[in-house]
Parts: C-alpha cells; structure tokens; sequence
C-alpha cells in the first residue's frame, strides 16, 4: 500500500486507550520508520485534535475516492 503524507485513513479496530473507535476518519501528519509506521491525527467535526498517534499501517486503511465517468443517456 503506498500510504502518502496528507491521505485520509479509516481506523480499522477500537483504540479504548485514545478515545478512537472503528471507523474514525484521521489524517496522515508524518511517515516514521522509513513507512513502518505513520502518525496519523484524529479531529474532532470543528478541526480540533482529539488524537495524535503513531499507527502501523495494518491498523488503518487509506480512504481512496475514486470518480467514474457518467454513462451518457442512449436517446
């Protein structure tokens, strides 16, 4: 997986530890470790950080958004 500065990332298991369950959205802050592991930051709905923490990559999953061309209408 190719995980870049600034991806949004999706936390794969409950962290009971930080406050962070499945599912949070966060953000990559800095790659660490020659991409072993990635600090990623969790905000809360107005920007302010919940969470900063180092995280490996089997513990998220990148957010990947992909556009598909519209199929035009057959008259």
């Amino acid at each position: 997986m190719n995980i870049k500065l600034l991806d949004v990332v999706v936390l794969l298991d409950d962290l009971p530890e930080y406050n962070l369950v499945r599912g949070q959205v966060g953000t990559v802050v800095e790659i660490l470790a020659a991409g072993e592991a990635f600090e990623v930051e969790f905000s809360d709905p107005d920007g302010r950080t919940l969470e900063s923490i180092a995280l490996r990559p089997d513990q998220f999953t990148v957010r990947r958004t992909q556009f598909v061309k519209a199929k035009s209408a057959s008259p």
